[in-house]
């Protein structure tokens, strides 16, 4: 199959063919699906004459910073540098899907896979990327993956759950909950265990004592005060993240209020910061370098026609109980 073959099937000029597979946005919709289908029907690969590039697998965050994202980062460099695979970074600016100059791009590396990491694709970006058959691996999937699309997270609910129990068991009755983004699964999961918790225990789950961020310092700060500003203030506040548990630090020393004897405070993913703050961090173990690792793993036997196993998994997470937790004063 040529790009005139493609073209003539198509009803469309080899030009037209040739902006579809370099990913170019300026072909109308129903052109590009019907050029792409044609693609995909044939498996059509691009011949070269050129030396081959080294291989190499893009690594796509919705916004590259923190350490939260720096461990994942290590995950996935652990096994490409024996692999001996070159790595590609790149962020969406914040949004959930990259550009369309990304797509461009990439149709153009011709990467062995992408692993995209809390963002995802639309529908047209998977079918082109499906299309040049690039596999694609979601890490910590931002809504509800289909089972066909291979994906790598963690026990949100189960860990959102284990946090709020252990406040409970230590006597806490008003418990304040600050998530992440309302759009995301794993902040909806938290959040869900959370409450679950509440009511498995004999509390009562007051939807004022529940905020959302985004898994920020700031919003963690902001979310606090607010919490900290009501009539019957929590004695004590699960934040989403590590970061934003850093948030209800600032707010509580900025209250003049001691952790964890006026608040206990937990946080979620155990970052190497958990451990550095003071009071030390009480949080909940995420395996982020295990999840980048098994996503690599995954994406390069995707790339290498091997069947996987599994195409999604859920990683068991941990208590770390540290000391920012205490009974309430």
């Amino acid at each position: 199959m040529t790009i005139s073959k493609i073209a003539e099937q198509a009803g469309v000029s080899v030009p037209t063919v040739s902006k579809v597979l370099n990913g170019r946005a300026d072909v109308a919709e129903e052109t590009r699906a019907k050029v792409e289908s044609i693609i995909q029907e044939h498996g059509y690969r691009r011949r070269t004459t050129s030396t081959p590039s080294s291989p190499m697998i893009d690594l796509v965050f919705h916004e590259i910073g923190g350490a939260w994202a720096v461990e994942l980062i290590r995950g996935v460099e652990e096994v490409v540098r024996d692999e001996g695979v070159e790595l590609v970074l790149s962020e969406c600016g914040g949004a959930r899907r990259p550009r369309q100059q990304w797509i461009e791009s990439v149709l153009l590396r011709r990467p062995l896979g992408v692993i995209m990491v809390f963002s995802d694709l639309d529908a047209d970006q998977r079918a082109q990327l499906e299309a040049r058959r690039i596999p694609f691996v979601v890490v910590d999937p931002v809504g509800d993956e289909g089972d066909d699309v291979p994906s790598i997270g963690s026990a949100n609910w189960n860990g959102g759950r284990m946090a709020t129990l252990h406040l409970r068991k230590l006597g806490h009755e008003r418990i304040g909950m600050i998530g992440g983004p309302v759009e995301t699964l794993c902040s909806r999961m938290r959040v869900n265990g959370y409450t679950d918790a509440l009511r498995s225990t004999g509390a009562t789950v007051d939807p004022d004592l529940i905020r959302n961020g985004d898994f920020e310092v700031s919003s963690g700060h902001r979310e606090a005060l607010a919490l900290l500003s009501l009539p019957e203030p929590p004695t004590a506040i699960f934040a989403g993240s590590d970061l934003q548990a850093l948030g209800v630090y600032q707010a509580a020393r900025e209250l003049g209020l001691e952790i964890p004897r006026d608040l206990s405070v937990v946080g979620y993913d155990d970052l190497p910061v958990a451990q550095w703050v003071a009071p030390t961090l009480t949080t909940i173990h995420q395996p982020l370098r295990q999840m980048a690792e098994l996503a690599t793993r995954l994406v390069l036997d995707l790339a290498r026609g091997v069947t996987p196993s599994a195409l999604r998994m859920d990683l068991a997470v941990q208590m770390r109980e540290r000391q920012s937790t205490a009974p309430p004063g």
